[in-house]
């Protein structure tokens, strides 16, 4: 008996790393050290950075695996990999510094690994950082064969002086919402049920456009990074960023507002996008659940005062994101609040 015949299959795991090779060496930026190979990634740190702060996240894709290796799509769970990652360490308004990933799998598919390795290299080029390093773990008997998991660690830096932490957020600050394109990468164990329900196929329509469903909840989450990283460069008065991510709007706006503070948000200041409606009409979906599942159309929050409001929402829209003042920043008049009023529930 080899380590073959066990369900670990060596040779294909070396041919493996030589497809990923020059994706991942294409994120590599000039203070990545050394190369692919190593057992840990080294890289410098730029002294442009006075007192440089570490920042960092970790995270995976969820259920939407289950969707995704269904249908074949492995390329955007790797960008979603990344954007879930980086979506979180951004909100201190860090730069992502780099990136590592660890695929768990029955037994290796190199084709359709190597298409989630090129999709977590495109989420770092997105995202400005380098693909480091990662590990690919061959476990049979522990993974059905020819299935995978996915879970990623990125980490930023940047200047202590610069750090967004939502200390600064006042009485009568605005909320911006930046849009999501769908689901992102959230609530994906709901909607199976629902597809289940309706008995969903690859040629499944919905809305009134008669769009394909299964290619739009594919679709790989927003990455924010570049538009944070413009807010920076050009010295916005950020106090406070959010990423609308699992809870949605309920549990993530309020983690960055202070205590004794409330956000006021306004559900009439954009339409909330057909997927949603659909899933809660296919699903029997109560509105309380439908909020506290999804993000709702809004993908990120940025808590600025009323005089930078033009200034942000023309940068968003020069980065190619749609954006709108959603609400306000006002005081909490009950300790047992959980900061966020303003929802249809």
């Amino acid at each position: 008996m080899d380590y073959k015949a066990s369900g670990v299959d060596v040779d294909a795991g070396r041919s493996f790393v030589e497809r990923i090779k020059s994706s991942v060496e294409a994120t590599h930026t000039r203070d990545v050290l050394g190369g692919l190979g190593g057992f840990g990634g080294c890289i410098s740190i730029s002294k442009e950075f006075e007192q440089p702060v570490l920042v960092a996240g970790t995270d995976g894709v969820g259920t939407k695996l289950e969707l995704a290796q269904d249908y074949g799509s492995h390329f955007g769970v790797g960008i979603d990999l990344v954007a879930m990652c980086v979506n979180d360490v951004i909100t201190n308004g860090a730069k992502p510094l780099f990136f590592l990933d660890y695929i768990a799998t029955g037994a290796l598919t190199p084709a359709a690994l190597a298409e989630v390795v090129e999709g977590i290299a495109d989420g770092c080029c997105q995202s400005g950082c380098s693909l480091l390093g990662g590990e690919t773990a061959e476990m049979p008997g522990f993974y059905s064969k020819g299935r995978y998991d996915l879970a990623g660690f990125c980490v930023g830096i940047i200047d202590r002086s610069k750090l967004i932490d939502g200390k600064k957020i006042q009485i009568g600050d605005s909320i911006i919402a930046v849009q999501s394109n769908g689901i992102h990468s959230n609530g994906y164990s709901l909607v199976r049920k629902v597809l289940e329900t309706v008995k969903a196929t690859s040629n499944t329509r919905f809305g009134t456009g008669e769009d394909n469903l299964i290619e739009k909840l594919l679709e790989p989450t927003f990455i924010y990074s570049k538009l944070v990283n413009a807010f920076v460069q050009i010295g916005l008065p950020i106090r406070g960023m959010s990423h609308i991510t699992g809870g949605g709007l309920p549990e993530n706006l309020p983690r960055s507002i202070p205590k004794g503070l409330q956000a006021v948000i306004d559900c009439q200041t954009w339409k909330v996008p057909e997927i949603f409606s659909w899933l809660q009409d296919m699903g029997t979906i109560p509105e309380k659940d439908l909020w506290n599942t999804f993000n709702m159309g809004v993908g990120f929050c940025v808590v600025v005062p009323p005089s930078a409001n033009n200034s942000t929402l023309e940068l968003c829209r020069e980065n190619g994101f749609e954006s709108w003042v959603i609400g306000e920043i006002q005081e909490c008049p009950d300790s047992r609040l959980d900061g966020l009023v303003g929802l249809p529930f």
